[in-house]
C-alpha cells in the first residue's frame, strides 16, 4: 500500500474547516508566454484534481515591472468564466513590495490585500499569505493586520510562506485563531523541513505543509539520461528514476508522491505551465512508494546514510 494520500483526499488548511486536494497549482510563471492560454491552464489543472490554485501579487514582476500581471491574468479568466472559482480554493500572498524588498506592516498588508482583491476580481481570498518574512515587522502588528482582513471578511484563512518554525511560532502567538498554511520549499533536493522543525511545527499545530518548488526549480525534471551539473543530483535522479521505471510512471509524479508520503501531508505545487505536464502530475497517485523506497531518495539526497 501507498503511503501518499488518494485522489479524493481532502487535506485540511488549518483548523477552520477548509480543505484541498493533495496536489495544487501554482502559478508564478502564468504571465510567461506559452502555447496554452491562461484559461487553459487553469482548466488542465482542475482535470487534474486540484483545487489549491497559488498565486501572489509580486508573481510577474520582473525588472521594475509587472507587478500584479499573475493576480491579473486570473482575474481575467474568474471574470471569462466565473463558474471556475467555485471549484478553487483561491490563495495569494503579499508582504514582497520590490524595491524594499520586504514590507508585512499593518498598513502595507491591508491595501496589497485590498489590491489583490480588484485584481483578482472576487470578493474574498480563501487563503491569504505573508510571502516572507519582514525582519522590521513585529509578529503582534502582522498578526494585527491579519486579524482585521479575517474580521472583515476580506480573507478566510490566513498562513505564512518562508517562515521558519520560530518565526510561525511567533506570528501564532499574537493571532486570536490558528494560522492554516506555511509554504516552504520542499523537494527530494530540498529536505531541510525534515529536519529545521518546519514539517515539526505543522503537524504539532494543525496547519498545512505547502511545498513550493517540488521539482527543485525544474533540475528534476530532466529528461532521462541527462547528466546533472551535481553529483548529489545525480544520485536523487537515480533513486527516483528506479521507482519511475518500476511503476512506469514519469520521475516528476514520483517526485510528488514522495512528498505527500511524509505525515504532515505537505501538499506539493505543479509549477508547470504546459496543461499536458499539469495533467501529467495526477499519476502521483498511482505511485506505490513504500518505506524503504521514501528513505532511499532521502538518503540520496544526504550523501549519507541514516544514523
Amino acid at each position: 500500500m501507498s503511503l501518499g494520500p488518494s485522489a479524493d483526499a481532502r487535506i485540511p488548511l488549518g483548523l477552520g474547516g477548509l480543505a484541498v486536494a493533495p496536489l495544487g497549482w501554482g502559478m508564478w510563471r502564468l504571465s510567461q508566454p506559452g502555447a496554452a492560454s491562461p484559461r487553459e491552464r487553469v482548466e488542465a489543472a482542475l482535470e487534474a484534481g486540484c483545487t489549491l490554485f497559488d498565486t501572489a501579487d509580486v508573481y510577474g514582476y520582473s525588472r521594475g515591472s509587472g507587478f500584479g500581471t499573475c493576480e491579473t491574468l486570473l482575474g481575467a479568466v474568474l471574470r471569462a468564466a466565473p463558474q471556475l472559482r467555485a471549484r478553487m480554493v483561491l490563495a495569494t500572498k503579499a508582504g514582497i513590495a520590490p524595491p524594499l524588498p520586504y514590507d508585512s506592516s499593518a498598513q502595507y498588508l491591508l491595501e496589497a490585500c485590498d489590491a489583490s482583491l480588484r485584481r483578482l476580481g472576487v470578493d474574498c481570498i480563501d487563503l491569504f499569505q505573508i510571502h516572507r518574512p519582514d525582519l522590521l515587522a513585529h509578529p503582534a502588528e502582522v498578526a494585527q493586520a491579519l486579524e482585521r482582513l479575517r474580521r472583515a471578511g476580506k480573507i478566510r484563512e490566513a498562513g505564512v510562506s518562508n517562515y521558519s518554525a520560530a518565526q510561525l511560532d511567533a506570528l501564532a502567538a499574537h493571532l486570536p485563531f490558528a494560522l492554516a498554511s506555511v509554504q516552504n520549499e520542499f523537494s527530494p533536493l530540498a529536505v531541510e523541513p525534515l529536519a529545521d522543525g518546519t514539517l515539526d511545527a505543522a503537524m504539532r499545530r494543525g496547519t498545512a505543509m505547502i511545498a513550493w518548488s517540488p521539482l527543485a526549480q525544474g533540475r528534476l525534471a530532466t529528461p532521462p539520461g541527462t547528466l546533472a551539473a551535481d553529483a548529489r543530483t545525480d544520485r536523487v535522479i537515480a533513486a527516483l528514476d528506479a521507482i519511475a521505471r518500476r511503476d512506469g510512471a514519469p520521475r516528476s509524479t514520483v517526485a510528488y508522491a514522495w512528498i505527500m508520503a511524509h505525515p504532515s501531508r505537505p501538499i506539493p505545487l505543479i509549477g508547470s505551465q504546459d496543461p499536458a505536464r499539469i495533467r501529467e502530475a495526477r499519476g502521483a497517485y498511482a505511485v506505490h512508494l513504500t518505506r524503504a523506497d521514501w528513505y532511499r531518495i532521502l538518503v540520496a539526497a544526504r550523501g549519507a546514510r541514516l544514523p
